[in-house]
């Protein structure tokens, strides 16, 4: 397939922080802002910082932005160990601690917004604020996370009868947890073309999808170390359910909802977050899974206008 090409976007050089003795890269751009707490961006599976080099070049005139690469992704180390929410936490809420040295606000996308859920519902000292965009993370009610579930689209058999349906089902999944099967699958699903067709199923606006991003997804999966990144979310077991962290978050909540994305129904699971934490605030926007990347100047608004309304504590 012919790429799309289009003006590059500089992401602004970042830096190295040791964490647990492992190399973490993280982006800081602007100066505090005293009337409003800084931004920490936390991106999904696969991504890093680099997913929202659409977002920190506008928004770092207006207060201290951050963005960082979890751990297993992106410019960060990649050591083999047991990956999880919990392991993420940590690690955000201590370079919160550490590096930004007040509270901040948390934005993240998909798996990121996951993991700063649970900063914020687990470290509530680190976090002035929440913003959840197409966030990933199961709900009590045998529901799963978006992520790596979705993966499985690539190749799961197209739907014939509800039972046969499920039989095949978890007979795929049986399969991905399994050592070989899942190498094989890393080593297909970290194409390039195989990136660039799962983002034409997850991004509305397929202009979007330019040679630089796919490239930006593509480089950290080649990194030693990353298939066990890989194989590490598909046996790790899920974390702390959603509803259960929503009862324990005190911040101000913001969701940010890509209605055409294919992986979350939106108002379905904008109706569960709304029964567990009513006094939310949110909007449903014209994207697809990543609407930071898709429609920047439209998030890029909706989060500098909540991010300068919240209190410094």
């Amino acid at each position: 397939m012919q790429g799309t090409t289009a003006p590059s976007t500089t992401l602004i050089p970042g830096k190295y922080w040791q964490w647990r003795g492992q190399r973490i890269y993280y982006v800081k751009a602007g100066e505090p802002n005293t009337q409003c707490p800084p931004l920490l961006l936390v991106h999904g599976f696969g991504a890093s910082c680099d997913h929202w080099r659409k977002n920190i070049t506008r928004l770092y005139n207006d207060f201290e932005v951050f963005a960082i690469d979890l751990l297993g992704f992106g410019r960060s180390a990649k050591p083999k160990l047991e990956y999880s929410g919990d392991l993420w936490r940590d690690q955000l809420s201590d370079f919160i601690t550490e590096v930004i040295g007040q509270k901040a606000v948390l934005a993240g996308n998909s798996l990121g917004g996951y993991a700063s859920l649970c900063v914020a519902a687990q470290r509530p000292d680190a976090a002035a604020g929440l913003v959840l965009l197409n966030s990933a993370g199961p709900f009590s009610e045998n529901q799963s996370s978006p992520e790596p579930e979705a993966l499985q689209t690539q190749i799961e058999p197209p739907k014939t009868n509800e039972q046969l349906q499920k039989l095949l089902g978890d007979a795929v999944r049986w399969i991905f947890q399994q050592p070989l099967a899942q190498f094989f699958l890393f080593q297909y699903i970290k194409q390039p073309r195989i990136i660039r067709r799962t983002l034409e199923k997850v991004y509305l606006d397929k202009s979007a999808i330019t040679d630089q991003l796919v490239e930006e997804i593509y480089r950290p999966a080649c990194d030693s170390g990353a298939f066990d990144v890989f194989s590490s979310v598909f046996s790790t077991p899920q974390g702390e359910k959603v509803d259960t962290l929503l009862k324990q978050l005190t911040c101000p909540l913001l969701l940010l909802w890509g209605e055409a994305d294919p992986w979350v129904n939106a108002r379905e699971r904008s109706k569960k977050f709304r029964q567990y934490y009513p006094e939310l605030t949110e909007y449903f926007l014209r994207a697809g899974h990543c609407p930071h990347d898709e429609i920047p100047d439209e998030v890029n608004r909706l989060l500098r206008d909540w991010v300068l309304s919240v209190v410094v504590s």
